[in-house]
C-alpha cells in the first residue's frame, strides 16, 4: 500500500513540474563506451518512472512464480496436515459423545501429521482404555510419552488407568515416579489419596494429609471422613502389633485430635489389648464425663469384663442421666450378654429398642429371648427384625 501511494505521488509530481520544465527543455547526455544518446530531460525522467515501474512489475512476477513452484512441491504435506486436523476434530467430536471406537480411529490418524501429535495419542489412549483394549492403550502411551513435554502427564494417565484396571502395584510404581510432595499438582495428589486407600497404606495416607488440607483438595466434609478412617486405621494396626507401635501412633495425633472420642476409643482398645486396663477404663470414663459418645459407650462395652465389677456400677449409676441414650443402653446390653445374664440383657435390649428400632438390636433381643425361654416372643422379634 505504501509502495503503490509513492508511486502515485511520483506521477502526481511529474504531472505537476512537467508543465514548469516544457519551457526549459533542456537536454541530457549519456555516454556509455562507444554508445551515445541525447535526450530532454523531461523524456529521461518519464523513462526513469516507466523503467523502474517495469523493474516492479518483473520482480513481482519473479516472486509469483517461485512461491509457486515452491508451493506445489509442499502441497502434499499440507493436505496431510489439514486432514490431521480434520480427524482430530472429529475424534474430539466422537470422545464428547463417548463413542470410543470412532474417537480412537479418528484420533490416532490426526497423531501422524498432527500440530501436537501427543495430545491425539494420549486421547487415543481415553479411548482405548474405556474399550479395555489394554494393549493399544499402553502403546499409545508410550509413543506419547517420546515426547519431552508429556512425559508427566503419561506418567499420570498411566498410574489413572492402571489404578482403574487394578493393577495397585504397577500403579504404585508409576506413582513413585511422579513423587507427590506439597510442590506436586492437583491431579497427582488426588490419585496419591486413591491409591494409598486402595492399597491401605494408611502411613503414606498419613504424610500427605497435610498436603491434602492446605491445597483443599477435598471439601471438610470429605477430608476429615478421609483422616477420621486414616487415624482410626493406624490405631488399629498398631493396637496389633505391640505398645510401643501403639503410644508411637496415638502421640504422632495432634493434640486436637487425642481430644476426640473416635480415637480415644480405639486407644483404649489397644491399651486393653497390652494389659493397660486401669489406664483404659480410666481414660474412658473422663471421656464420658466430658463428653458422653457412641464410640465411648462401645468401647466400654469390649475392655470391660465380668470381674470389673465396680467400673460397671459407676456405668449404672448415670441411668438417670443416660436414659433417652441408646447407645448407653446397647452398652449395657452387651455386658449384660457377655456375662450371660440374659435376663438383665433382655431389659436394656428391649430399652434400646423401645428408643431406636435397629436390625441388630432385635436379632440381639431375639437371643436374649430365646435363652429366657420365650421363643414366641423371640420368634415375633425375629419377624420383626425381617420386616425393616
Amino acid at each position: 500500500m505504501v509502495r503503490a501511494l509513492v508511486y502515485l505521488g511520483i506521477i502526481l509530481l511529474g504531472l505537476c513540474v512537467s508543465p514548469f520544465l516544457a519551457g526549459n527543455k533542456g537536454y541530457l547526455y549519456i555516454a556509455l563506451g562507444d554508445y551515445q544518446a541525447e535526450t530532454s530531460i523531461v523524456f529521461a525522467f518519464i523513462a526513469l518512472i516507466v523503467f523502474y515501474s517495469l523493474l516492479q512489475v518483473v520482480e513481482f512476477v519473479v516472486v509469483w512464480v517461485l512461491n509457486l513452484i515452491i508451493g506445489s512441491r509442499l502441497l502434499p504435506e499440507k493436505w496431510r496436515k489439514k486432514a490431521a486436523r480434520k480427524h482430530t476434530l472429529m475424534g474430539a467430536l466422537a470422545l464428547a459423545e463417548e463413542d470410543w471406537p470412532a474417537a480412537e480411529k479418528a484420533m490416532v490418524k490426526g497423531a501422524e501429521k498432527g500440530e501436537i501429535p501427543a495430545l491425539n495419542l494420549l486421547a487415543a489412549a481415553r479411548a482405548a482404555q474405556h474399550q479395555n483394549n489394554i494393549s493399544a492403550r499402553d502403546e499409545y502411551l508410550a509413543k506419547a510419552e517420546l515426547e519431552p513435554l508429556a512425559v508427566k502427564a503419561v506418567s499420570t494417565t498411566r498410574t489413572r488407568y492402571l489404578l482403574q484396571q487394578g493393577e495397585l502395584d504397577l500403579a504404585r510404581k508409576e506413582l513413585e515416579k511422579l513423587n507427590p510432595t506439597s510442590k506436586s499438582k492437583v491431579p497427582v495428589l488426588k490419585l496419591a489419596v486413591d491409591l494409598y486407600q486402595a492399597q491401605q497404606d494408611w502411613q503414606a495416607l498419613k504424610l500427605i494429609l497435610p498436603i491434602i488440607s492446605k491445597k483443599q483438595i477435598l471439601t471438610e466434609e470429605a477430608f476429615n471422613t478421609l483422616s477420621l478412617e486414616t487415624n482410626i486405621a493406624l490405631l488399629q494396626s498398631a493396637s496389633k502389633t505391640n505398645e510401643q507401635e501403639l503410644e508411637k501412633c496415638w502421640h504422632w495425633l495432634s493434640r486436637g485430635e487425642r481430644k476426640q472420642a473416635d480415637y480415644i476409643a480405639e486407644y483404649a482398645i489397644g491399651l486393653n489389648r497390652f494389659g493397660q486396663k486401669e489406664q483404659a477404663i480410666k481414660l474412658l470414663q473422663k471421656q464420658l464425663k466430658a463428653a458422653p459418645s457412641k464410640p465411648i459407650f462401645e468401647a466400654f462395652s469390649q475392655v470391660l469384663l465380668p470381674a470389673d465389677v465396680e467400673a460397671k456400677k459407676q456405668l449404672l449409676a448415670l441411668e438417670s442421666h443416660f436414659e433417652d441414650n441408646v447407645d448407653y443402653q446397647i452398652c449395657l446390653a452387651k455386658l449384660y450378654h457377655q456375662n450371660h445374664d440374659y435376663h438383665n440383657a433382655k431389659i436394656w435390649w428391649q430399652k434400646a429398642c423401645y428408643l431406636q428400632d435397629d436390625i441388630t438390636n432385635l436379632y440381639a433381643l431375639a437371643d436374649a429371648q430365646e435363652h429366657q425361654g420365650e421363643l414366641n416372643r423371640a420368634l415375633q422379634t425375629r419377624r420383626n427384625a425381617a420386616k425393616m
